[in-house]
């Protein structure tokens, strides 16, 4: 679901609300794709994992650490677009685009959508591919080579 979700909000990510237009030459609106591949490399890794039947080591923990920052990324993101929609009463004298609310809602579902299905990820990876464990962190070491 996240690899359907992701490409989707990135072109999202781009979308101005208020204007009902795209903005491409945004260099603000690059950051979001940019940050994602760190979730596409997680994403990734765990299919890895199970598919090879391997364990966790150091390389996927500060993975999974870089996400975590990501994943407050993504709580601004969302809480930035509740931001617009409760602000947007502050505009009634501006004409706003018909697909203002739509859109709005829209993009936040898809947005608390991913906040949800990367605590999934997170939960996933600590049943199947297992916890960190400190005290033999160094037996894997060299997992990826």
């Amino acid at each position: 679901m996240s690899l359907i979700l992701i490409p989707i909000l990135i072109v999202l990510n781009f979308y101005g609300l208020y204007t009902d237009k795209f903005y491409f030459f945004k260099v603000d609106n690059y950051i979001f794709p940019f940050l994602t591949t760190v979730h596409f490399v997680y994403l990734y890794v765990i299919w890895f994992k199970l598919r090879e039947q391997e364990f966790v080591d150091p390389q996927m923990r500060n993975l999974e650490y870089a996400l975590y920052a990501i994943f407050l990324v993504y709580l601004f993101k969302a809480s930035d677009t509740v931001y617009i929609m409760v602000s947007a009463s502050n505009y009634e004298d501006h004409l706003l685009p018909d697909t203002f609310s739509l859109m709005g809602r829209l993009i936040l579902s898809l947005q608390i959508f991913l906040l949800v299905l990367t605590l999934l990820a997170f939960a996933h990876r600590k049943k199947e591919v297992g916890v960190y464990n400190f005290d033999n962190i160094n037996e894997n070491i060299d997992s990826w080579q």
